[in-house]
């Protein structure tokens, strides 16, 4: 098996690799200092990204855009060692507009979205002229199991009546967030994976309401702000359901694998820095008397993360290959597939965890402060082991996967013969 890049593909990271080392990463440094004490977009984050679509950097995450959409058309596999580098810093997806919720709303809404509702509402977003949400998560119901959603969507003839709640919504707190995606019942008298509908909800509709913006272990989402909402009696026009009623968790599925697998990319990318880190640090400090990288638990521990890293790396591309053969309606079906998704979503977040507090015990209190991104690191890997599908819930899909033997202890051609 070759697990080289292809040249087309090591291209697209070269390319993308000196316009982040160009543009983006000498621009780190004054977006921290904007986003310091304001919610408002960095004001070069529009000029950046205007280089970046001339460079055509644009749209790098969609495989399946359609010939008048703007973007690059790259393969999920292709796109993976993009997303790395875009993943070394918090907010360089958004440059590339590549930036989670949204390019997960793109897919769906390119997948199940009508005509009138692509023009409306994907366009703008393929072009970054707005953002977007997606509400699932509810705060009175083990959302875990996704079936347990209750916000009520009631038909009243041409439009459907919302109520509800949704929390820790990721960009549902963004001064530019116009529209989301919510996800609730339209039939409690279906089949429990047919009672949910979802419905793009403009933001300004009446009744809708941001209750407060979240943080997660003290830590702010700059380029995508987390969101608590309530809806009161919010009407919204039946045209606005996203595929037919009953479809929720079909849209839900389409959207969450590559939600899932592309978080874990940039996870990836993001693992990379606090190893760099580690290595810098401990070589430019000493402790009684040596330095602090001649020592072997220290070593041991930028050793075994990079080893960890590997592994997740060749996992997580393996996952981008399968995706990549199914598309994303053949993979919210494909047992295999899930399979792959899941065990990505295992590894990559807790992987991120391991390596993101050894480079904190590296550091010391530095790594706990705002002045390096580790402790931010941590607290990511540690929210990816919740969002999008609980570890519980992933690994429950995993074991039941796993296929039986067709043979007992007893009989087992492996174990030696007990004596009658």
């Amino acid at each position: 098996m070759d697990f080289d890049l292809s040249e087309r593909s090591e291209q697209w990271r070269k390319r993308l690799s000196a316009f982040f080392d160009s543009e983006v990463l000498p621009r780190h440094r004054a977006w921290l200092e904007r986003t310091a004490g304001s919610v408002e977009a960095s004001p070069f984050m529009a000029e950046l990204q205007q280089k970046a679509r001339t460079a055509g950097l644009w749209n790098l995450g969609l495989p399946e855009l359609a010939p008048d959409e703007p973007g690059t058309r790259l393969s999920n596999l292709e796109y993976a060692p993009l997303a790395e580098i875009m993943g070394r810093l918090f907010w360089a997806s958004e440059v590339f507009n590549c930036q989670a919720p949204d390019v997960p709303n793109m897919i769906a809404l390119q997948n199940c979205a009508t005509p009138e509702q692509k023009a409306r509402w994907l366009r703008p977003l393929l072009e970054a002229g707005t953002r977007s949400a997606f509400g699932m998560t509810e705060p009175d119901v083990a959302s875990s199991d996704a079936t347990n959603i209750a916000t009520r969507m009631v038909r009243d003839g041409d439009d459907y009546i919302i109520n509800g709640r949704k929390w820790f919504i990721t960009g549902a707190a963004h001064p530019r967030c116009s529209f989301l995606i919510v996800m609730g019942v339209t039939n409690f008298d279906a089949d429990r994976t047919r009672r949910h509908s979802c419905i793009i909800v403009p933001m300004d509709a009446p009744g809708v309401r941001l209750v407060r913006r979240l943080r997660w272990m003290g830590c702010e989402d700059h380029t995508a702000p987390i969101g608590e909402l309530a809806f009161d009696n919010v009407r919204v026009s039946a045209a606005n359901l996203l595929g037919a009623e009953g479809d929720g968790f079909k849209v839900a599925q389409i959207r969450l694998g590559p939600a899932r697998i592309h978080h874990c990319m940039r996870s990836i990318g993001l693992c990379e820095l606090p190893i760099e880190l580690m290595m810098v640090r401990s070589a430019e400090r000493t402790a009684f008397g040596r330095s602090v990288i001649q020592y072997d638990t220290v070593q041991r521990w930028i050793a075994e993360s990079r080893v960890e890293l590997e592994q997740a790396r060749l996992l997580t591309y393996r996952c981008a290959w399968r995706l990549d053969q199914a598309g994303h309606h053949g993979a919210s079906s494909s047992t295999k597939n899930w399979r792959d998704v899941s065990l990505i979503k295992v590894a990559v977040p807790a992987m991120l965890q391991r390596i993101a507090d050894r480079a904190l015990q590296v550091f010391g209190a530095m790594g706990g402060s705002d002045d390096a991104p580790i402790h931010q690191a941590l607290a990511w890997g540690r929210l990816l082991r919740i969002g999008d599908g609980p570890d519980e819930v992933h690994l429950r899909q995993i074991f039941r996967m796993e296929v039986m033997p067709p043979w007992s202890i007893a009989d087992s051609p492996y174990l030696a013969a007990h004596p009658s």
